[in-house]
């Protein structure tokens, strides 16, 4: 095991470098994220398994995720809580190349197009999801589940409207929490690896959602994820296309088959469904075993069966997806827990699986102040 401590910064989001093999991007904010300036580290792992730091950047509101350029390999862009989005370069220190402010609300999550590779998509508060490209100062397209959703339009319209609020500052927006509904926020949204026009999203309302902005109604389907409680992350299999996994605050990891899933026909759903029908489908696997919300999910790159996941009960999991998406009602063993990381002292937030070497080493990042390096197939059960 590796560790390197962001002195002062805690840990929100953590990325290898799809370049080089030494190389990883942390996102960092001061007191927790709820007040204070971010941080942004690039670090480098040594030949004698020192992590030391090669560059950072200071920012005036907290950071909460990060994700490397699939293109150019010393650029990182970030997502910050005064709802900016930034473009940090290696080769020049000091400021970032490119900013970004069209989100009203915090920025929750960045993810690359593993596919396009000329693209990226954020999720933020606001409820919205946008698609970059670094060459354009303006996001090249929106998208808004809350303009769809016939349960939020009933219980809380102006949320509706979001686009016409004044932009909050993340510390605004915690001061204001009492009054602020969550169901709109979009904590995760990501490019599918299997095609460049794809993508999911999971929300505060419990919905994960799956995109295609090629489509002239974009939104292809919507589910309930974890019982009308908030779904925090979700992921992509990296070698099944209609296989994904999703993270919640009832402390389960769920594996989907989105053929499964019925599909939306007609997105605006114009008769609601009744409240107590929050339950949604039946998802291919139920991994239990965190003892608080899990914050975040990743699929392992080099196993199809191998999730990761990290939580507020200070630990990282690894897991085994032994459902089988071709014999859903045969299964008899669909897998679980291998290996319990616990060296962290705070939630565990950002996770990210190395896509070099012996398959298996994976960084953490949380709220102690420290980036772990550490080996997934060498681990306690727990």
């Amino acid at each position: 095991m590796l560790a390197f401590r962001t002195k002062g910064y805690n840990g929100y989001g953590v990325q290898y470098s799809p370049f080089f093999d030494n190389k990883i991007a942390v996102a960092t904010s001061a007191n927790y994220g709820l007040v204070g300036n971010g941080r942004l580290f690039i670090l480098g792992i040594e030949p004698n398994g020192n992590i030391q730091e090669q560059i950072s950047w200071e920012t005036q509101d907290g950071l909460f995720d990060v994700a490397w350029s699939e293109i150019h390999e010393n650029q990182v862009v970030t997502a910050s809580g005064d709802g900016s989005i930034k473009l940090f370069d290696l080769t020049v220190g000091q400021f970032p190349v490119m900013n970004w402010k069209e989100h009203q609300r915090e920025v929750f999550s960045v993810k690359w197009n593993p596919v396009d590779k000329t693209s990226f998509v954020s999720s933020s508060w606001d409820g919205s999801i946008k698609i970059w490209t670094p060459q354009r100062p303006d996001s090249l397209l929106t998208l808004n589940p809350a303009s769809i959703d016939y349960t939020t339009r009933a219980t809380n319209p102006a949320a509706q409207s979001s686009t016409h609020l004044p932009p909050l500052s993340h510390q605004q927006a915690h001061q204001q929490s009492a009054q602020i509904n969550t169901a709109n926020c979009i904590y995760s949204a990501q490019f599918s690896p299997h095609s460049p026009s794809m993508l999911i999203s999971c929300n505060g309302a419990s919905k994960v959602q799956i995109w295609d902005i090629r489509a002239p109604n974009p939104l292809q389907m919507q589910y309930v994820a974890h019982g009308g409680l908030e779904a925090l992350s979700c992921d992509w299999n990296k070698y099944k296309s209609t296989v994904v996994a999703s993270g919640g605050t009832d402390k389960s990891v769920r594996v989907w088959d989105l053929r499964m899933i019925s599909k939306i026909d007609q997105p605006l759903v114009t008769s609601p469904m009744a409240a107590s029908h929050v339950r949604g489908p039946t998802p291919l696997n139920d991994l239990v075993g965190h003892e608080f919300a899990v914050r975040r999910v990743q699929w392992s790159p080099h196993n199809a069966k191998e999730l990761l996941s990290t939580s507020y009960d200070m630990t990282a999991r690894v897991w085994t997806d032994e459902s089988d998406e071709r014999a859903r009602f045969l299964n008899t063993n669909k897998g679980g827990l291998q290996g319990v990381f616990g060296s962290h002292k705070e939630f565990v937030i950002g996770c990210d699986y190395s896509l070099w070497g012996e398959p298996g080493w994976v960084a953490t990042t949380g709220w102690d102040e420290m980036v772990y390096v550490w080996d997934s197939k060498r681990l306690p059960r727990g």
